[in-house]
């Protein structure tokens, strides 16, 4: 337990921004699935917004989006 009124005051504030990044994994999960069900140039365009988003909100790493977005766009160019 946090013992410092700055302690607490992080924890309250760490419970909130969790809740947030959950939802932006979730909405980015969801992209990414459906990128891959059906990959279209506009859907791929979709999803590196997204992922772009939760670089800049320091959801996901760097190196992890630029993965991301490697492996999507190849699904493009398979066909």
């Amino acid at each position: 337990m946090p013992v410092t009124a700055q302690a607490e005051k992080k924890l309250r504030r760490d419970k909130k921004q969790r809740v947030i990044n959950a939802g932006h994994r979730a909405i980015l999960r969801d992209g990414v699935k459906s990128m891959r069900k059906t990959p279209t140039k506009k859907q791929l365009q979709t999803v590196f917004t997204l992922l772009d988003k939760s670089v800049k909100h320091h959801v996901i790493h760097k190196n992890k989006a630029n993965r991301l977005k490697s492996r999507l766009a190849k699904l493009l160019t398979k066909k």
